[in-house]
């Protein structure tokens, strides 16, 4: 069952990205949210939200959404308080459920990774439980489905997911920024390169994603042979110098994360 009654302790841009379209979307109502914040935020009209806790009984779930370095203050501050919680769902980069497990007390621990665009529910979000149960499993499925899409994954690839979707929105926008100064080194007036970049990354991911054949076809598809875009595409595919740039972003990506999750330990 998807959980009824949410505490979050934390809720900046993704924590928040990811509440108003919990609420939006009817999956849950803002009178059983609560948020414990530093500082008071911009949050859906009716949800609660204070320096403390609510007093009176555990919600069915708590999400740890503050940023990951706060972890051991969180805990010292409120492990006994939410201890016996039926869930604890933790969006913390680079903190490994055994991490969550020895600073808080629950029924079950999820780790999930979500990335900006669950806000408007295009996002991608990892999940994570080496001892939540097939029930548990299915709650937080359901309650993660109005984000986009939800991939259940190994403990030992979840640094590479989190690099790939976590962080992928950000590689995306640098490749739009950079597909727009390319156009304006070719004459085009810097604010039409750039309406004319996003378009065109908008309308080529919203194919892509309803087409039946994978990127790289799409890709050879639009390339006539002999024409402009073969000619641009021989350029992106010589010594594989796209794919070997990628990799390495994810892989520093990657190595960040596990240098994260070592200092949480």
């Amino acid at each position: 069952m998807i959980p009824g009654r949410l505490w979050l302790i934390g809720c900046g841009n993704m924590g928040g990205a990811m509440l108003r379209q919990w609420i939006a979307s009817g999956t849950i109502a803002a009178k059983d949210v609560a948020v414990v914040n530093r500082t008071d935020r911009e949050l859906p009209s009716g949800v609660w939200q204070a320096r403390t806790l609510p007093d009176g009984p555990l919600p069915d779930a708590v999400m740890l959404a503050m940023k990951p370095q706060q972890i051991d203050g969180v805990a010292d501050r409120w492990a006994s308080r939410i201890a016996g919680v039926p869930m604890i769902v933790s969006i913390l980069a680079g903190v490994e459920e055994a991490a969550i497990a020895r600073r808080f007390s629950a029924g079950a621990i999820v780790r999930a990774m979500p990335n900006l665009p669950v806000g408007i529910g295009k996002g991608v979000v990892a999940l994570h439980s080496a001892g939540a149960s097939a029930d548990v499993r299915d709650g937080v499925s359901a309650l993660m489905a109005p984000l986009g899409l939800v991939e259940w994954v190994d403990a030992d690839l979840f640094d590479a997911v989190t690099a790939l979707a976590g962080s992928g929105p950000g590689f995306v926008y640098r490749f739009i920024d950079a597909l727009a100064a390319a156009g304006t080194a070719l004459g085009l007036p810097e604010d039409q390169s750039a309406r004319l970049a996003l378009a065109t990354v908008e309308g080529a991911a919203l194919l892509a994603a309803g087409a039946d054949a994978r990127p790289a076809v799409l890709a050879d598809r639009v390339a006539s042979p002999g024409g402009s875009t073969r000619e641009g595409l021989n350029v992106l595919d010589r010594d594989a110098a796209l794919v070997a740039l990628l990799s390495q972003t994810l892989a520093a990506a990657t190595r960040r994360n596990a240098e994260m999750a070592a200092a949480a330990r």
